[in-house]
């Protein structure tokens, strides 16, 4: 039988550290505590530095070669990032590679906001602006209803729908950006870049010809050529092609259906929220992500008028860097062969959906004359 335990006095005499901490002590945790902050985040950057550095020089690259050679930066990136898949498969750069896929995407999307303004949409009148929303809604629902009668699935649909119906690349980057993720995620996403920017350099071609066959004037040109070509950068190209009143006109539309991208991002949130929140996916966690409220900051801040010029153009130019970096990161994770699995069916959706989006504007060019 185990004895019962001993009543101890001395235990009620023990010392007890009931010692108040002096200034002097309090100064001395604090110090410790930022020093610990401090090589914490410096371990930190050091990890993500190589991957980052290797982003940042393919995407100076792509620049590079964009700029003397006239083919579309992000498709540059792509490729290149694509020649650079083994740093992504070991060594120091994963985890950089990765930051420069997600968060710097992030950002990027985010500075888009500076590219666009409040008066700028208003300038366009009711009609243009009508033709803008309903072809990006019913581009988005046509995508997401063939997307499924394929068997492709609602999220493809939504992601190729979306950035063949907006802005091409970046709408992209910032659907994916909020669509729950799967083991084919990035795969799509990438798939979806490489598809829009080779159909937005093919449109750039053949568009200028279309609106010249069909005896378009230069404000009905650039509401073609603004509503249907998917990257700014090749809607720009095409309009200043025809002329310079076509160009402007076709810049303004593109402009519009880039600020489609605020509501259309924002409904997306909400339904994916919704669908996660009753799945207990924790992907749904954030019903509107921080990206796209500082998009939306932006616009608003943009639209005041009080940035001055040099620090919205170094804004909207640190935008694209991001953008580009993130696409030369997320080339680096892209594996061809994966690309290459995808089949004939993702490649038809997305071609469909570019057609389609050309039907419906010609449609409503005529209908307003």
């Amino acid at each position: 039988m185990s004895k019962s335990p001993q009543y101890d006095p001395e235990h009620l005499h023990k010392p007890v550290d009931t010692e108040i901490p002096t200034p002097e002590h309090i100064v001395e945790a604090e110090r410790c505590g930022f020093q610990c902050h401090a090589k914490a985040a410096k371990v930190h950057f050091d990890e993500l530095f190589p991957g980052i550095i290797a982003a940042v020089t393919v995407a100076a690259a792509a620049t590079f070669l964009s700029e003397h050679y006239g083919a579309p930066t992000m498709l540059f990136a792509l490729l290149l990032g694509m020649a650079f898949r083994f740093l992504s498969e070991g060594g120091k750069a994963i985890a950089g590679i990765q930051f420069a896929s997600k968060t710097i995407l992030r950002i990027g999307v985010a500075l888009l906001g500076m590219r666009i303004t409040l008066e700028q949409i208003l300038s366009l009148g009711a009609g243009p602006m009508a033709v803008v929303v309903l072809s990006v809604m019913l581009t988005i629902l046509f995508g997401l209803g063939l997307s499924k009668i394929m068997g492709r699935g609602k999220r493809f649909g939504v992601l190729t729908g979306g950035s063949v119906g907006i802005c091409g690349a970046s709408a992209a980057l910032a659907i994916s950006a909020i669509l729950p993720k799967d083991e084919y995620s990035e795969r799509n996403t990438i798939f979806t870049v490489i598809s829009v920017t080779a159909l937005s350099t093919l449109a750039m071609i053949l568009y200028p010809v279309i609106v010249d066959q069909f005896g378009f004037d230069h404000e009905a040109a650039g509401i073609f050529l603004g509503g249907t070509i998917h990257d700014v950068a090749q809607v720009v190209g095409a309009g200043y092609s025809v002329s310079d009143e076509t160009g402007d006109t076709a810049t303004f539309i593109k402009l519009l259906r880039v600020a489609m991208l605020v509501p259309a991002v924002f409904s997306l949130s909400l339904i994916f929220h919704t669908r996660n929140k009753q799945e207990g996916n924790a992907a749904g966690g954030v019903l509107l992500p921080p990206f796209i409220i500082f998009f939306i900051l932006l616009v608003g801040i943009n639209s005041s008028g009080v940035t001055p010029e040099p620090l919205r153009q170094f804004i909207v130019d640190t935008s694209r860097w991001c953008l580009v970096t993130a696409i030369a990161a997320l080339g680096m994770k892209t594996s061809l062969k994966a690309l290459f699995d995808v089949g004939w069916k993702p490649v038809s959706i997305i071609v469909a959906e570019t057609v389609f989006l050309a039907v419906l504007v010609l449609g409503a060019i005529y209908w307003m004359a």
